[in-house]
């Protein structure tokens, strides 16, 4: 795969995205590990490698287990996500894979059942935000920078 482009070379562009991510994430009042499972499920979905790398990364800096970080892929098979990381993580799938079908009631009664009316406005804005960077990521085929460490480990 060859990069076409580095998209933050224009920052003029890009820098109010940045910027957009950081305030709403830090307004948002929502857990910093459920936002960390969803950009990575959502990056998953996008197979955006260089979003998976640096938020799978910072996951496990912050305290996620490498098992949970592995199986979130199928998340809906495994036990290890509470029910409100799991309402979240179905509407991550439902929002980024909106070209597949409808919204269904189904994720929308989950995510209700377990966030607020704000909560759920500010998730629904942290998914579009990192749908919107893994389109620049997997759109200029972004690479991910594999330190020797990381080779060492893989």
């Amino acid at each position: 795969m060859t990069a076409r482009m580095n998209p933050y070379a224009h920052s003029g562009l890009t820098q109010p995205l940045i910027d957009f991510a950081t305030s709403s994430a830090a307004a948002s009042g929502l857990e910093h590990s459920l936002l960390d499972l969803v950009k990575i499920r959502a990056s998953q979905i996008n197979r955006c490698a260089i979003c998976l790398h640096m938020h799978s990364r910072d996951a496990r800096k912050a305290g996620e287990t490498e098992m949970r970080v592995t199986m979130l892929s199928a998340w809906q098979e495994s036990p290890l996500y509470s029910a409100r990381e799991r309402a979240a993580l179905g509407w991550t799938d439902a929002l980024t894979r909106l070209a597949d079908h409808d919204v269904s009631d189904q994720a929308y009664a989950a995510v209700e059942a377990e966030f607020s009316e704000a909560e759920r406005v500010a998730l629904t804005i942290a998914i579009g935000t990192i749908n919107a960077f893994n389109r620049l990521g997997a759109g200029f085929r972004l690479s991910h920078t594999v330190a020797a460490a990381d080779r060492k480990a893989a």
